[in-house]
């Protein structure tokens, strides 16, 4: 192969390698429209069982997406929410203690601001992406509030895909 040749090939080999590495990846993004599916989900549960909520759907930048708080919810259920859905994202895994408590103890405070340390919400993902979270808070303890955002995301499992 003569020099002309071989820069010919390596210029070729150097142009289609440079142009997949510039393709940009996929990424999903939570949507109104599924957003207000989760939330209405979470809330129909909660209602179900009695309970006064505040729902908060965030997506994948924990910017709110939707919120809904029940006739009867504290004001308080909103900043609870909050801080529960910044917990789910932060560490992409459902808010709370991450392993199971001895009965009777109480968690431990949470150690980043603008966090809690509560059970009552689960990150939203599509495969292994995280794409938002859904936070619940007023049920009468976080399992419930947990029950309650499970239910949102199980509602819209089909479009999570």
């Amino acid at each position: 192969m003569n020099f002309r040749t071989s820069s010919l090939v390596i210029g070729a080999m150097t142009v289609l390698s440079t142009s997949a590495f510039a393709q940009l990846p996929n990424s999903k993004v939570l949507t109104l429209d599924v957003a207000q599916i989760i939330a209405q989900a979470a809330m129909e549960k909660c209602r179900a069982d009695g309970y006064k909520v505040t729902v908060l759907v965030v997506d994948g930048l924990n910017a709110p997406k939707a919120m809904l708080r029940d006739d009867g919810a504290t004001a308080a259920t909103t900043e609870v929410a909050k801080m529960k859905a910044t917990a789910a994202m932060l560490y992409n895994r459902p808010s709370g203690p991450a392993q199971p408590l001895p009965a009777g103890q109480t968690a431990p405070p949470a150690t980043i601001p603008g966090t809690i340390n509560a059970q009552g919400a689960v990150p939203i993902k599509v495969g292994d992406a995280t794409i938002g979270a859904v936070a619940v808070s007023g049920a009468p303890g976080g399992d419930k509030d947990m029950a309650c955002a499970n239910a949102g995301v199980a509602k819209a499992g089909d479009k999570l895909k």
